[in-house]
């Protein structure tokens, strides 16, 4: 980043009108982009029409719905879409073209309407309820639909919903969003341009990480033995053993002790997502952790499993592989294994459908469904010798940490490309 970039987005931070710059109601722009203009002075807009469940199909004529654009489409734009209808039901629903901006016309919530994606496809295809349509003249659609997400595209669009179990917005709300843009249409494709490359490399990590995620999964069907069989399918070189059926009361024993002594140990809690995560030590209201009396929690020391006996079912189980002890909720059970079973092996068998199976088997309750440890010990597992628990267990490790890796990267660019959004959508960064 330049010294004059620099300058200028000080200059905004404080307040300040940078030289070139011009004030509008809705932010500061350079002098030479169109900001006197709302979205109805530069187009036509349409609304599409409900299409019922069953008319949609495997084949047909191309359909986008409600529900598309929310939860599906990523980067404000795409090229196919992934419903069907007949020509005949086709030919009742409104047909879109290359260059049409879709916008969601409900949400459950006030911050779910308005969200905006572009059509970019080539073929045409028809809209579903819910949506309404918009068709710009003179201006890069896909720059717009990129400037429809920024915050206070939202946040306007938010203010403008109407209802409660349902929030809706009306076409009429829309019309009267402000827009800019630059005069160039140079600009607007070179700003396009840019972001659709940021887009991709966010969508190829994507790809990668679903691709490694779909991989893994299909090793934990196929590196555990089905059922009633005492080999996987997939082996490592060198091994041919049957595998043994032992009880899980056999080879794990209850290892969470209270903290009598109130020992000022950091509090943790378990995610499906993250395992292990330090705990918030701020209550809401007022104090902090650190002065609540912890005696009734459990010390956990390295090398034990804990979890949530009414969230196993979703995965909330956590492995304690720190150099120090933590303490956890005494809702919590928390465990070892003996020196028969290598640990990332279990905790890779914790996460494949054989254990989920089993919980659904012995969980227990009424509205709530518990798993606690002594129905965990009513299971049992299939295990190899322990060097080849070892080799599994450390080969889905470095797939984790493959997809790990993944992850961070790419929250890295969205990072970076999300402030580049900002810099290019509001004339900050200029491009020609």
């Amino acid at each position: 980043m330049n010294k004059e970039i620099k300058q200028r987005i000080e200059q905004l931070n404080n307040g300040k009108i940078p030289k070139g710059y011009k004030k509008t109601d809705f932010g500061v722009f350079p002098s030479d982009w169109v900001t006197d203009k709302k979205l109805i002075d530069i187009g036509t807009f349409g609304k599409g029409k409900g299409i019922p469940g069953n008319k949609m199909q495997s084949g047909g004529v191309p359909c986008v719905g409600y529900g598309d654009i929310y939860m599906k489409y990523n980067h404000f734009h795409f090229e196919e879409a992934q419903s069907f209808v007949d020509e005949e039901t086709a030919k009742d629903s409104q047909l879109i073209k290359k260059g049409t901006l879709l916008f969601t016309g409900t949400g459950e919530t006030a911050e779910e309407i308005g969200k905006c994606v572009c059509y970019n496809g080539d073929s045409t295809i028809c809209a579903g309820g819910d949506i309404i349509t918009f068709v710009p003249q003179d201006v890069n659609p896909l720059f717009l639909a990129y400037q429809q997400y920024q915050n206070f595209s939202l946040k306007k669009k938010a203010s403008f919903g109407q209802g409660h179990s349902v929030v809706h917005i009306q076409k009429e709300s829309l019309e009267k969003l402000n827009v800019a843009y630059p005069e160039s249409k140079n600009e607007q494709s070179r700003i396009v341009e840019i972001l659709m490359k940021w887009d991709k490399a966010i969508e190829l990590y994507d790809k990668q990480i679903d691709a490694l995620t779909r991989y893994k999964a299909v090793c934990l069907r196929k590196m555990f033995p089905a059922k009633g069989q005492n080999a996987p399918e997939w082996r490592f070189q060198g091994f041919t053993g049957a595998w043994e059926q032992r009880k899980l009361s056999d080879i794990t024993f209850p290892s969470g002790e209270k903290n009598r002594d109130n020992l000022p140990y950091e509090s943790y809690s378990i995610t499906n997502e993250n395992g292990f995560v330090p705990q918030d030590e701020k209550f809401e209201n007022g104090g902090t952790m650190r002065d609540a009396d912890k005696r009734m929690y459990y010390i956990v020391s390295p090398q034990s499993f804990a979890y949530n006996p009414a969230r196993i079912n979703v995965g909330s189980i956590g492995y304690q592989n720190t150099s120090k002890n933590v303490i956890v909720s005494s809702l919590y059970e928390v465990f070892k294994t003996t020196e028969e079973v290598d640990d990332r092996f279990l905790w890779h068998w914790f996460k494949s459908d054989d254990f989920k199976k089993l919980i659904v088997q012995l969980q227990e309750g009424g509205v709530r469904l518990y798993f606690y440890y002594d129905k965990l010990c009513m299971g049992s597992i299939t295990l190899p010798c322990l060097e080849e628990q070892h080799q599994i267990g450390a080969y889905l490790d470095s797939l984790d940490h493959l997809i790990t890796l993944h992850q961070r990267k790419k929250e890295v660019i969205t990072n970076q490309r999300k402030t580049l959004q900002q810099y290019l959508l509001n004339g900050i960064v200029r491009v020609r």
